[in-house]
């Protein structure tokens, strides 16, 4: 039904600009009923090596003997199906609201998904702290002032940003021979990008999409032309956007799942008592809860399954809902905040994440990985950034004969055009960054013992 109300006709038209199928680097994407351009996008990443990789990256726990644990990967998947029903949900109402044409419910679902399935895709080894890891090493390295950098191109470096390295995976070093990497379409890469700002700006950005940063200055122009063909509103012009309305659903479906299956996952293994990861559970999942069938259930791995789905199922409600309440606000950007916060469940959720700060994320096996991942990383990131910068005969370095054999170590998709060092030092160090980054856990942890002489290549 066509809306004879001005505000609505808008708004039908800024919802079939943010569900552009552009693609970058490539135009527009055809599709088909059967596979539309925005589910060949969640089949391209599928058949990334970079999503493979995330088997063996950590979620929170170190790689597990217990095969129950959560990896990266199995969280992002779990991830994009929770965003595939949410995004469902709000697509129906949306349509129905405003009419559009030529839109089914399922192309939001798809869209978010999509997002979901690629939102850790730029995570190095070691969860959080191998980014904190990268932002230490580059802040003390003295190689940021060694060189005649931007703010904006040091500040890539200090503020290192996972988020930023996946749209740079997605857009640039996977299927590196094309204009825009995998050519994904503009709505998926808006959507996947929760934070469209970049590292520097005069001036802190307010506001949820504002703490982080989503893209490096290499990338830059590549993210301005998906907010343009988005129709992204500008906080900035031309440096830094409001976030897609759907980046506001991968960010729940995101939270949802590593809460929830956090705490799961720690009773699992022993960190959190399952009585009380029960209770917090039940809290969340409230009136949803069918009693009798709860009491059927006498296993605790069992009973915690089925008050995990139910949950799941109340803040993906909760979440619909507020997003629906606040979509002109969403929409012109005014409103700026994590949907679940301005829902019924954020108490509780509060109560999950304090358990998760003060339990889980502090238990000794998680502490331990992310120290070695200060080690490992700080110590690879030594040995290829001195033998890229003393290749590119930078003032006061020579080449010893390991750093020859580092860079005949180093792939070549990560030197410069001529199988050398890039000439510009910001590339040349991003491209380091670029390698290590992509790492997985394992892979690492058995470079650095090579390396460093403590295992031999057998």
């Amino acid at each position: 039904m066509v809306n004879d109300d001005g505000r609505h006709m808008g708004k039908k038209k800024i919802w079939e600009k943010l569900l552009s199928s552009e693609r970058l680097g490539a135009g527009k994407a055809p599709g088909t009923a059967e596979r539309t351009a925005f589910q060949q996008d969640y089949d391209r990443i599928v058949f990334t090596s970079a999503f493979r990789r995330l088997k063996d990256k950590t979620q929170v726990f170190p790689l597990s003997k217990s095969d129950y644990v959560r990896t990266r990967l199995t969280h992002s998947l779990e991830a994009s199906c929770v965003g595939r029903s949410l995004g469902a949900v709000v697509g129906r109402e949306i349509i129905a609201r405003h009419g559009l044409k030529d839109v089914e419910s399922g192309d939001f679902g798809a869209i978010v998904a999509a997002a979901c399935l690629a939102h850790d895709i730029g995570n190095p080894p070691f969860g959080h702290a191998g980014e904190d890891a990268i932002r230490e090493w580059f802040r003390i390295s003295g190689l940021l002032e060694r060189h005649d950098f931007t703010a904006a191109q040091r500040a890539d470096f200090e503020r290192y940003e996972g988020n930023a390295q996946g749209f740079r995976i997605v857009s640039r070093l996977q299927s590196p021979a094309n204009p825009g990497g995998l050519q994904l379409t503009s709505a998926v890469l808006a959507t996947f990008t929760k934070y469209p700002r970049p590292s520097h700006v005069a001036g802190e950005l307010d506001g949820k999409s504002g703490k982080k940063f989503g893209f490096f200055q290499q990338d830059a122009d590549n993210f301005a032309r998906v907010a343009a063909s988005t129709g992204l509103v500008e906080r900035i012009p031309g440096t830094a956007w409001r976030r897609h309305p759907l980046a506001f659903l991968v960010e729940v479906a995101d939270d949802t799942c590593y809460l929830i299956v956090d705490l799961e996952d720690a009773a699992r293994l022993g960190f959190v008592p399952y009585k009380d990861a029960e209770c917090l559970l039940a809290d969340l999942a409230g009136n949803t809860i069918n009693g009798g069938r709860l009491d059927r259930l006498h296993d605790p791995k069992e009973r915690l399954e089925y008050l995990r789905a139910k949950a799941i199922g109340r803040l993906l409600e909760s979440a619909a809902a507020v997003f629906l309440e606040n979509e002109a606000a969403i929409l012109d950007g005014s409103f700026d905040e994590e949907l679940l916060d301005q829902s019924p469940v954020g108490v509780p959720l509060q109560a999950v994440l304090r358990v998760a700060k003060e339990t889980i994320y502090t238990a000794r096996p998680a502490l331990e990985i992310e120290t070695a991942g200060f080690e490992v990383l700080g110590a690879l990131l030594a040995l290829y950034t001195n033998a890229v910068e003393a290749a590119a005969e930078v003032p006061g370095t020579r080449v010893t004969t390991r750093e020859r054999m580092l860079l005949r170590l180093l792939p070549t998709q990560f030197l410069g055009h001529d199988g050398k060092p890039d000439a510009d030092p910001y590339v040349r160090l991003l491209q380091v960054a670029d390698f290590v980054a992509g790492m997985t856990d394992s892979y690492a942890v058995d470079m650095y013992r090579k390396l460093k002489g403590v295992d031999l290549p057998t």
